[in-house]
């Protein structure tokens, strides 16, 4: 199907009125772990851009974080309600609204929307990437000079060791680090030029997914340690840069201490 810009500024007409939900009383339960958590206004959101977005494109399916079924549709939306769930829980302002399109295994259309700094950013394949409606685009700095994103595995702590060293490692190499515990923020905050690198041994497709259209669109480069592209059904090791250079040598330091991916689901 064609992806337009009007189809983009449907689903982020969508996106946007969810804020309020954001913003109500709301109550939090554990998934399976006292960090794995799940809130009333998660699953608000995504009951609402359940309907809203099967109204933009009826013919798609839908896979939500809280309802991780598989979906059988070649065309489907990939939702997260709340990116950064434990950021929102601690009321530290820093969370996001994901939705990706995806069309044949790729993400084709990508809105993260940050509620509390108004930011929303947005991408079409082919289409550019923007913020706000400004057009934005990845740094030019070189590895020394770089600013890594990255995060233990969180839902998996028997991985922190490892990650440990991989951010030892490429500690010394680099300019510093930040953790902003909000996976699709980091991203496009790379896409806005504000940061060179990102690292994360297990995230989830709707954590990454809206976010990756929007900074391959801004001109960067996003993927995993063997060469084979993201998949949207099960989890991942996902690194990135604002450049192919940046890249592969992120990529090449990953893999010095994570030879293969350390699970399968």
């Amino acid at each position: 199907m064609n992806i337009t810009r009007k189809l983009k500024q449907a689903v982020i007409g969508a996106v946007r009125s969810c804020e309020p939900l954001m913003t109500q009383a709301f109550s939090v339960a554990e998934k399976g772990s006292a960090s794995d958590l799940v809130t009333s206004a998660d699953r608000a959101v995504q009951e609402r851009l359940r309907v809203l977005l099967g109204e933009i494109l009826p013919q798609a399916g839908f896979l939500g974080e809280e309802s991780p079924d598989r979906v059988q549709s070649e065309l489907f939306w990939l939702v997260d309600p709340i990116d950064g769930t434990s950021n929102f829980v601690h009321g530290m302002r820093m969370s996001a609204i994901s939705v990706a399109l995806v069309q044949d295994g790729e993400a084709v259309l990508g809105v993260v929307y940050d509620p509390y700094a108004q930011e929303v950013f947005s991408a079409c394949k082919g289409q550019g990437a923007f913020c706000n409606g400004e057009r934005i685009h990845v740094s030019a700095r070189d590895f020394s000079h770089a600013l890594l994103y990255t995060a233990f595995s969180v839902y998996r702590k028997e991985f922190a060791p490892v990650c440990e060293q991989v951010l030892s490692d490429i500690f010394l190499r680099i300019d510093d680090f930040r953790r902003l515990g909000s996976a699709a923020l980091e991203l496009c905050h790379l896409a806005a030029g504000r940061g060179e690198l990102y690292f994360e041994l297990r995230l989830f497709p709707w954590d990454w997914s809206a976010a990756a259209v929007i900074l391959r669109e801004g001109g960067g480069v996003i993927g995993t340690i063997d060469g084979e592209r993201l998949y949207h059904d099960r989890p991942s090791l996902v690194i990135a840069a604002n450049n192919a250079a940046n890249f592969s040598e992120l990529r090449d330091a990953v893999a010095r201490r994570i030879p293969k991916v350390p699970y399968e689901r």
